[in-house]
């Protein structure tokens, strides 16, 4: 565990590594890309990442968050959310006369391409993952004949195949190492044939967070996870934190959000970020605790993280002009940029 010199008295002790992971960053920059070359509106298909933060300043800039492709005017451009959508989105895109970027995460990707290619050679697929989360919709509508869900071991009783020799799990990507495990372990029980897919699902980035939490877990009197509560892995983080025996662990967007009486007794606070938080978040939540006497900070290192994704091939591309073309090869007025 890296650390700087400890220190005496109250004191932070802050993850390494914590926030953006290359997904989300890939994703946001695509929004604030797209904006630039093409000006706004940009429609972004769902939270483009899990923030309200993130969400709030994108809008700012232009973006406009739809829920649904069919809210995007034909003649638009509209960007697919870090999470992946069905091939079904991808269709109601192309009737409706849209120009596309997909900012799908390449780990997300690689599950999607996982279903496709099981349910080709006939497999039943038991996905890991929570009921009504995007990226759990979106690798469902690879292959729905072929998938169905399986949200935490209290599923595992109720799942059924047509062949317990030709099983294969996949799991969402942002679920905690250890709540994955432990339904997998229940699958296998049941499954003993069961298959795991060919590489981790879960991404490095959720385990590094993790990793680091659990380190600094059981010195904290109490651990500060920023995110949103809508964001899946910044709500594990949490869960981990208490596993790891800090003896509160609390989830704030913001630091104004922090109550005083969480301080009651504390002599050390963890602090680390979701995925899909910007690091002026955190900054914020150490100046507030600065102010409040915790002004020394050692740092909990527990992975180095130095991948990087390129950014969607379509930013290459005239997408104004596509869209214009797709409007007027299929009739129909476009809304104009």
């Amino acid at each position: 565990m890296g650390r700087m010199t400890a220190s005496t008295g109250r004191r932070v002790l802050l993850a390494a590594p914590r926030g953006y992971c290359a997904g989300v960053d890939r994703a946001v920059i695509a929004v604030e890309k797209a904006l630039e070359q093409y000006g706004a509106p940009v429609y972004v298909r769902h939270e483009i990442v899990h923030n309200k933060y993130v969400v709030q300043t994108l809008e700012k800039k232009g973006a406009i968050f739809v829920e649904r492709t069919e809210e995007v005017p034909p003649g638009n451009i509209v960007m697919f959310s870090a999470h992946g959508v069905a091939p079904v989105v991808h269709e109601e895109a192309q009737r409706g006369r849209l120009a596309t970027i997909d900012a799908t995460c390449p780990l997300v990707t690689k599950v999607h391409k996982e279903a496709v290619r099981f349910a080709n050679d006939d497999y039943d697929i038991l996905l890991i993952g929570h009921e009504g989360h995007e990226e759990v919709i979106g690798t469902s509508g690879e292959a729905p004949d072929h998938i169905q869900l399986v949200d935490g071991p209290g599923d595992v009783a109720k799942v059924e195949v047509r062949d317990p020799s030709k099983v294969v799990w996949l799991s969402q990507t942002t679920l905690s190492v250890d709540e994955t495990m432990e339904t997998v372990d229940a699958l296998k029980e049941k499954f003993p044939q069961l298959i795991s897919p060919p590489s981790d699902d879960i991404c490095y980035a959720t385990q590094n967070r993790q990793l680091a939490v659990k380190q600094m877990g059981a010195e904290a009197d109490l651990v500060v996870v920023v995110g949103s509560r809508n964001s899946s892995n910044s709500k594990r983080l949490v869960e981990v934190a208490k596993l790891a025996g800090a003896r509160a662990a609390y989830l704030v967007d913001f630091a104004d959000e922090i109550d005083e009486a969480w301080l009651e007794g504390v002599t050390t606070v963890g602090v680390t970020s979701g995925a899909s938080v910007p690091e002026v978040l955190v900054e914020q939540v150490l100046e507030w605790l600065s102010q409040r006497g915790f002004e020394d900070v050692e740092i909990v290192k527990a992975a180095e993280e130095s991948i990087t994704f390129s950014l969607p091939k379509e930013l290459r591309r005239d997408l104004r002009e596509e869209a214009a073309a797709l409007v007027a090869e299929r009739g129909g007025a476009g809304a104009g940029a």
